[in-house]
């Protein structure tokens, strides 16, 4: 009989803002959001992976759970608290339909639907009576992805976050705050998120492989981190696919599993181009990649990390980043589309051309 595993990333979501890892500054000053009860509305931005989404879900939480007339805590409430959290939050992800039409009517409709929220109590001082600590919760917008609205769904929605700011709050999640109108931006406390540490990735996959159990080596968790670049949903995801299909994370399942050149194949062609200057040798190394199935795409992002990260491989700093620069302007043509193998057998040959007639 067989079993459906639940993605690692939902099993092992943060249910608190403290429980979150990495983006220290900006979980900090959610958690004086979620313990004060002082609710703006939220536009967070940042890259993906890094704990946008999951802020605006346990913040929510945080907010209609914790220190309320319904109990002290989230996990005793039960049903209680999933009824709450259900009537007092409308949750809009990349799945759902956000255009005018949705502003119009599902987002008016639920700000204007009266609820009655629990009552958030807090401390403000040693003398402040029992009235002066009570926060009327609001009800909670979220919307995930809301670089994708379109800029006229975002206009309606100026107007909503206008006419219900007494009773609704609304927290965007954003990858480019650019793409979202700056009248939604100047009704926001913008709070930015950054890539995570590698050692805030390592430390939550750490918690991971010893809760359920995973048999793993060194390599194979430096791999992980190698491909994540800051993502630790990417990460989770590896770490689950690796798992399930080998059994064991080691770096080479890890490669197979993500389908990312191993940067040892392309280290050897870059000692093959500024070494060795055998242009023969490199090609052959890049058309065993190439017909191992990676795409060109994969195979110049893979580059541009090996030759940013290893210095060792130039003699000096300056071949270095004259190396980077050609692997840059490969990058940009393959983006436009142009002959991508072509393009690729081109860098190897500016690379040694490079290495050539750079002083000694």
């Amino acid at each position: 009989m067989s079993t459906v595993s639940t993605p690692w990333v939902e099993k092992y979501r943060p249910q608190t803002v403290s429980d979150i890892v990495g983006n220290t500054e900006a979980i900090s000053r959610l958690q004086v959001i979620a313990k004060e009860g002082n609710l703006p509305n939220l536009l967070l931005c940042g890259p993906p992976g890094t704990g946008k989404t999951t802020s605006m879900l346990c913040l929510a939480r945080d907010l209609l759970l914790q220190n309320t007339d319904t109990g002290n805590a989230g996990s005793s409430l039960g049903g209680a608290g999933k009824d709450i959290l259900k009537e007092a939050v409308l949750e809009l992800n990349a799945s759902d339909d956000r255009g005018l039409d949705v502003v119009r009517e599902k987002i008016k409709l639920f700000a204007q639907t009266k609820k009655t929220l629990p009552k958030k109590f807090f401390s403000t001082g040693e003398g402040a009576t029992k009235e002066e600590q009570v926060v009327h919760l609001h009800k909670i917008v979220l919307l995930d992805e809301a670089d994708s609205m379109t800029p006229a769904a975002q206009q309606a929605l100026r107007r909503t976050m206008e006419l219900h700011s007494s009773t609704t709050r609304f927290a965007f999640a954003c990858n480019n705050s650019n793409k979202i109108i700056e009248p939604i931006q100047s009704r926001c406390a913008v709070v930015r998120f950054k890539k995570l540490s590698d050692a805030d990735i390592l430390k939550r996959l750490v918690y991971v492989i010893q809760e359920e159990n995973v048999s793993y080596t060194d390599d194979g968790l430096e791999a992980l981190l190698y491909l994540a670049e800051g993502d630790l949903r990417q990460a989770l995801n590896a770490l689950q696919a690796t798992h399930t299909g080998y059994g064991l994370v080691n770096a080479d399942n890890v490669f197979k599993v993500c389908d990312q050149p191993h940067p040892v194949l392309v280290e050897n062609i870059i000692t093959a181009c500024v070494t060795k200057r055998n242009i023969q040798e490199a090609h052959k190394e890049m058309n065993r990649l190439l017909n191992r199935g990676y795409a060109p795409v994969d195979v110049i992002s893979t580059f541009f990390k090996v030759v940013q990260a290893n210095a060792r491989l130039f003699r000096s700093e300056l071949q270095q980043l004259e190396v980077l620069k050609i692997v840059g302007e490969t990058t940009m043509r393959i983006a436009e589309g142009v002959g991508t193998s072509l393009q690729l057998a081109a860098m190897l040959a500016r690379m040694i051309a490079a290495v050539e007639s750079a002083p000694s």
